[in-house]
């Protein structure tokens, strides 16, 4: 029997000798490796970038919002008729336990004007719980008071984009826009959370609820809201908060068990979770699709590994007839397969990670992550290939009895 050291120094020989073979060989492995590495980078880049989005929007809030109205039978449509008032949200925060905010809120797009400048915005009519349950930080001045909210007073907080569409290089806190033809006094400025999907996070502006009410929004129903955010305490008692306010909302509003409800809840835990899992989802799809290609490669392997055999077969009647064993030609050609699979998943990575770089580089607003669990599984992949694709060649040269190779021509 020949010692290990041996066979694998004649394994590396013999791909030495045909150098291009070899590497054309390794090339379906190559592409096969770079293409997982690439579509796991972009798999693993977009569901960080939903999760950060995600939480940038907020966590473990409930959204309670007026339901479809009915008029004659006929549905108007979601909010139409407002049924939620800031009493209810009142006793959402006073009765329900595991919440840490409650925030009514109603919001219509309005002109915003300061000097000759103007935009179309979203007006937030709110409270200062909202910021927080929606994660916004005050860049510069202060956030809404309880006198602001109990005096109906006419300040504004402005988010990033109209903060710069409107006002330039000048510090928007002190200065007045006017909201339609009402003006507001700028008190504060947003930190910019981006855009998230087709919504601008920071083209918006919010001015207290009671001011919004009675100056701003006016409206066929006075004291209702178009929302109610609920922020609980954690995601495992979220549910329990959602039918708490259930039985509240429907004990409030003089509902009935069999009458439909003129309010609705969404819990965006819920929500988040089925997005997370999509995008997993999508991201092990393109790893699938990709990992065909390492497939499409070992069938490489295997082919010019059994041309191989046949190439070589007086070359293992020599070997065999000088005391190579079976095992020694069997593993001789499992190793140059491996060889051959392996080095072209290292190259694969290598060129998978450029690749991938170039592509987080040229392509605006692409999110990729490269991880070590996808380096080490591509190569184990690739290992494994060539271990699976090239046995049978092995298997098949390790049969040949010296005597028949010999006098192969």
């Amino acid at each position: 029997m020949i010692d290990f050291n041996s066979t694998l120094k004649m394994a590396i020989n013999s791909l030495k000798v045909n150098k291009m073979r070899s590497a054309l060989t390794s090339l379906g492995i190559i592409i096969g490796v770079s293409a997982v590495i690439i579509m796991l980078a972009i798999g693993s880049g977009a569901s960080e970038k939903v999760q950060k989005n995600m939480e940038s929007m907020g966590s473990n809030i409930l959204t309670v919002r007026s339901a479809s109205a009915r008029t004659g039978g006929v549905h108007m449509g979601t909010g139409s008729k407002p049924t939620l008032t800031m009493k209810d949200a009142f006793a959402i925060q006073k009765d329900i336990n595991n919440i840490e905010s409650v925030a009514p809120v109603s919001s219509e797009t309005k002109q915003l004007m300061f000097g000759n400048q103007n935009r179309s915005s979203t007006v937030y009519g709110t409270t200062f719980e909202y910021l927080y349950i929606k994660n916004y930080e005050i860049e510069d001045g202060r956030g809404f008071s309880i006198e602001d909210l109990r005096n109906s007073a006419k300040v504004a907080i402005v988010g990033s984009t109209v903060a710069t569409e409107l006002f330039g290089d000048l510090n928007p806190v002190g200065r007045t826009l006017r909201v339609g033809n009402v003006p507001f006094k700028v008190i504060g400025t947003l930190k910019s959370k981006g855009v998230s999907g087709p919504f601008d996070q920071d083209d918006l502006i919010f001015i207290p609820i009671t001011t919004a009410q009675r100056k701003v929004f006016g409206g066929d129903f006075p004291g209702t809201v178009g929302q109610i955010l609920v922020k609980g305490t954690d995601t495992d008692t979220l549910t329990d908060v959602e039918t708490e306010i259930t039985q509240l909302l429907t004990k409030r509003h003089n509902l009935s068990k069999n009458q439909p409800k003129d309010f609705e809840i969404r819990n965006s835990a819920e929500f988040q979770e089925k997005m997370k899992s999509t995008v997993q989802t999508f991201a092990i799809l393109l790893a699938s699709i990709a990992s065909v290609s390492l497939l499409v490669g070992g069938i490489g392997i295997m082919n010019i590994m059994l041309v191989s055999v046949t190439e070589r077969t007086k070359e293992i009647g020599i070997r065999m007839a000088i005391g190579a064993t079976s095992r020694d030609i069997r593993q001789q050609f499992l190793i140059e397969s491996f060889i051959l699979s392996l080095s072209g998943g290292i190259t694969g990575v290598l060129a998978g990670i450029g690749i991938t770089l170039l592509l987080a580089f040229f392509v605006a607003d692409m999110a990729v992550k490269i991880s070590l669990f996808s380096i080490i599984l591509s190569l184990g992949f690739s290992g494994l290939v060539g271990i699976a694709f090239g046995y049978y060649p092995a298997y098949k040269a390790s049969l040949l009895k010296p005597i028949d190779a010999l006098r192969y021509e």
